[in-house]
């Protein structure tokens, strides 16, 4: 049984198809049908819900409302949560502040989009004190609205962010909380025939789950597997939920090394490794949307094997490690050794991460990352460069160089690396590791861009970062877009 509130009401379900997703919930079963369908693929966010949850120190626990997409959302990861809709905001018979700004400032026409614009522009309300342009069109990036246009939107962000008055829901946080603190939080399951979703609340439980059940699915924010059910519509008969374990959602800042628990929204990575890398920072706020960054994580970014993966480039560059577990037995792994073909890794039977290691920066450390996409927000990349570059005395002392988009996995660039190392930080080295790229990779060509773009992208992205290095006065822009 999983049990969590939807508004104010608990829910208490005992047998749900654990592949339903929140969006199919609320329209089938509950028959709210004021969140939308769109792309069913997380990229419209006509489906954009809110979800509130505790945080904090157990006796100082507080609500914090974040936006996701519901179609990429499994019922089963609200248990002891509160879910929000558009339909939850209309209060004794008065528009809410946001829904009254949409209103007022004439940002809405067709309507379809609306309603995940709405849920947008509430959380944005609820997490940011006067939020500025740069935060709204962030918190909107994830929504696409093709006939209103942005102006008016924008100005309802305005409108609704500018020293709101309290709602219904500030006036029930104290009830709230309460009510999902009442809440077990031991684990739990949700089945229906054939199908089981395991929501354990330890690692140790975890472990032990995994290796009982290897041919279980794991999944923490469940972006990535969602779209095997809305989009390859194929059944999950097991999964194993990972959202509940408070120890693989810690971020600590050691002095060699900043960990990462796995199942840790990229959301709350950002601020660890944007102090200690500024690019990886602006990378995160790139990837994806918001709604997706609030939900999926550094782990499953890694764990998927995907080859244009955002994350694993730049991780491999600063020469990240996993911590793996199975059963009780831990062992560490290089990044860069994890990937071993096309959506295969190293991971053994029942073996899951459970860390991410990720060394602080180090004086003489340079390291510049840049993403090549479509489009600005909420696109894959065509190709992902990093660029980790020890500088001593004019020369490189050290290279690591990753690409992502450039293989079936991501993975380093050697022969361009030892085209450096050793030599002086000038153009005529860079043109030699610009020269070596083509031995380091064989790019297929594809919808996002051909095999002579990628490798002519990737040597003109190292020449990119030598002239932001080479010449620190100039303006530089960490991540770009064609």
């Amino acid at each position: 049984m999983i049990q969590f509130l939807l508004n104010r009401e608990l829910r208490s379900e005992r047998a749900l198809d654990p592949n339903l997703t929140v969006l199919r919930y609320l329209r089938e079963h509950r028959h709210k049908t004021g969140t939308k369908e769109g792309c069913a693929s997380g990229d419209c966010g006509a489906c954009t819900v809110v979800v509130g949850e505790l945080v904090g120190e157990a006796g100082r626990e507080r609500l914090r409302y974040r936006s996701l997409n519901a179609c990429l959302t499994f019922v089963a990861t609200l248990h002891g949560k509160q879910l929000l809709t558009v339909e939850d905001l209309r209060h004794d018979g008065q528009l809410h502040a946001v829904q009254q700004a949409m209103v007022d400032q004439h940002a809405s026409q067709c309507g379809f989009c609306t309603p995940g614009v709405v849920m947008s522009l509430f959380a944005l309300q609820k997490n940011a004190d006067a939020p500025d342009r740069e935060q709204a069109c962030a918190a909107l990036a994830g929504n696409l609205c093709r006939c209103t246009g942005y102006r008016p939107i924008l100005a309802a962000a305005e409108q609704a962010c500018s020293a709101p008055e309290p709602d219904q829901f500030d006036a029930a946080e104290a009830e709230i909380v309460a009510a999902l603190k009442a809440i077990a939080r031991d684990s739990a399951e949700l089945s229906d025939g054939d199908k089981r979703c395991l929501l354990p609340a330890s690692v140790a439980e975890l472990a032990a789950l995994y290796a009982a059940h290897p041919e279980a699915r794991l999944f923490a924010g469940g972006t990535d597997l969602a779209l095997e059910v809305t989009q390859q519509h194929r059944a999950l008969p097991l999964t194993i939920h990972l959202g509940r374990i408070e120890e693989l959602k810690q971020v600590t800042v050691g002095s060699d090394a900043i960990e990462i628990g796995a199942a840790t929204p990229l959301t709350d990575c950002y601020a660890a490794l944007a102090a200690e890398y500024a690019d990886f920072g602006a990378l995160l706020l790139r990837f994806a949307s918001l709604q997706i960054r609030n939900q999926g994580t550094l782990g499953g970014n890694i764990g998927n094997a995907s080859p244009i993966g955002d994350a694993p480039p730049l991780l491999i560059a600063l020469g990240a490690r996993l911590q793996l577990r199975q059963g009780e037995a831990t062992r560490t792994l290089a990044l860069e050794d994890f990937f071993l073909d096309y959506k295969v890794s190293a991971l053994r039977s029942g073996e899951f991460i459970e860390k991410i290691l990720v060394p602080r920066a180090r004086p003489g450390q340079a390291f510049r990352a840049y993403k090549l996409s479509k489009r600005l927000d909420d696109d894959i990349s065509a190709v992902c460069a990093a660029f980790n570059l020890t500088l001593e005395d004019g020369r490189v002392r050290e290279a690591r160089i990753a690409f992502g988009g450039m293989a079936a996995i991501p993975k380093r660039a050697t022969a361009c690396e030892q085209a450096l190392v050793g030599q002086p930080f000038d153009a005529a080295a860079i043109e030699r590791a610009c020269a070596a790229l083509p031995g380091d990779f064989d790019p297929l060509s594809d919808f996002r861009a051909s095999r002579e773009y990628r490798l002519l992208a990737a040597q003109n992205l190292l020449r990119k970062a030598f002239l932001e290095l080479h010449t620190p006065a100039l303006p530089t822009r960490v991540t770009d877009h064609v």
